[in-house]
């Protein structure tokens, strides 16, 4: 019996030898699946050479920002080093401080704790810091404390008057609350060295998770993930996955000169109709009311995405500005500026700000399988350009026409003027 049982341990040890075999055989025949339909969407006929040169184009730009990443986190690390020596110097000497310097000190430390740093007054004689003037109540511990902490600072005298709230005060009105002194991974925005310290830790845990696999290598590997994305990206979280954040994630600025008059460049963007006829993602644009429209757009991997935008601003032949409406999957904003230039023809200015679906991390899958507006974006200006001076429309756009004859008419009245 025991026999037995050995035999069919070691034939069930066999088994999953061979499976992990296979499956690791099998690897690299996904391997070159994937090599060969990358080779074949990048030597495409038709859109292999503009595809290619994106790539490059995509590669000198990252290989200049890296550049610039990484001199800005060499003085970074500089400067705080130099800052960490000076500080331990202070420990076991004294620092002997002019009034002028050690007012300048105190000057910049409000500005960081105090909501209106021009009502508190500051004197300075021989160490000895007098502070007087209107202050917030819940400021006051933190002032106090802040100026006792600076070097060179002997004594801190209270002078200040304290208000509950700013009602009536006239230095007290405006301004706007101080983060104070915040540990940097709490800050909205990473110093070059925490992104650095962030980014090291994060792929640590995630090559530590991949190893350890389970439960707990799991979830490692996640906050890995999340570490080494906000380091490279500098980007909250909430703005990186797309929850929580305002419609100002991605922002995309385009501008381009169309010769045609500014009435019927303005006309034409007025007109929701047209949007389908030159934007390659745009399925369709239908006015519902009260100047507010509904969009069905073409997403990664051709999903169809549905919201809803509101007209907030609009002068005629001068200014749109709209906005998604609260709720929207994709939440944008955006505003599309018409002006006329010195050849007789309209400057248009377009400013978008956008939170995709995902937020960043969408962001960055829309343009791997190239459906993101802001790549998307120059195409679909240089179709509308040609609409409005031919009046033909694209073949390439979502729902084109085989020709546009009211623009066609207003194209050739204006080349016979």
């Amino acid at each position: 019996m025991s026999t037995m049982f050995t035999r069919l341990g070691s034939a069930g040890g066999q088994g999953e030898a061979a499976r992990r075999t296979a499956a690791a055989a099998g690897w690299p025949a996904i391997g070159y699946i994937g090599l060969g339909a990358a080779l074949m969407y990048m030597l495409d006929p038709d859109k292999g050479r503009r595809r290619r040169a994106l790539v490059r184009d995509q590669l000198a730009h990252g290989t200049r920002k890296l550049r610039n990443a990484l001199d800005a986190t060499a003085r970074d690390l500089s400067h705080r080093a130099c800052g960490v020596l000076a500080e331990s110097s202070h420990l076991w000497r004294h620092e002997d401080v002019s009034d002028e310097k050690l007012l300048g000190r105190v000057r910049s430390k409000l500005g960081r704790v105090v909501s209106h740093p021009h009502a508190v007054t500051v004197a300075v004689k021989s160490g000895r810091v007098t502070l007087s003037g209107p202050i917030l109540a819940s400021e006051v511990d933190d002032l106090l404390r802040q100026v006792a902490k600076i070097s060179g600072v002997r004594e801190v005298e209270n002078q200040l008057e304290v208000h509950t709230r700013a009602d009536h005060i006239p230095d007290l009105q405006g301004g706007r609350e101080r983060p104070g002194e915040m540990f940097a991974l709490w800050q909205t925005n990473w110093s070059p060295t925490a992104r650095l310290l962030a980014g090291v830790a994060g792929g640590a845990l995630v090559a530590y998770g991949l190893r350890r696999r389970g439960l707990i290598g799991a979830s490692l590997g996640t906050v890995g993930a999340g570490l080494l994305a906000r380091g490279l990206s500098n980007l909250e979280m909430k703005q990186l996955i797309g929850i929580g954040a305002d419609s100002g994630v991605i922002h995309v600025q385009k501008t381009i000169n169309i010769q045609a008059p500014v009435e019927r460049v303005y006309e034409f963007w007025t007109n929701y109709e047209n949007f389908p006829r030159f934007m390659r993602n745009v399925r369709e644009v239908r006015p519902t009311g009260n100047s507010r429209s509904h969009w069905i757009v073409a997403g990664p991997a051709g999903i169809p995405v549905e919201w809803s935008a509101e007209i907030k601003e609009q002068i005629p032949n001068r200014l749109i500005r709209w906005e998604s409406v609260p709720g929207s999957v994709v939440k944008h904003a955006g505003t599309i500026q018409f002006e006329a230039n010195h050849h007789g023809g309209t400057r248009v200015d377009i400013k978008l700000a956008y939170n995709p679906v995902l937020g960043a991390v969408g962001h960055t899958l829309a343009r791997l399988l190239g459906a993101d507006p802001k790549s998307e974006m120059d195409g679909d200006l240089m179709r509308m350009k040609t609409m409005i001076e031919t009046g033909h429309a694209p073949h390439d756009a979502a729902n084109p026409w085989p020709k546009a004859p009211e623009l066609a008419a207003a194209s050739a009245s204006a080349a016979a003027k």
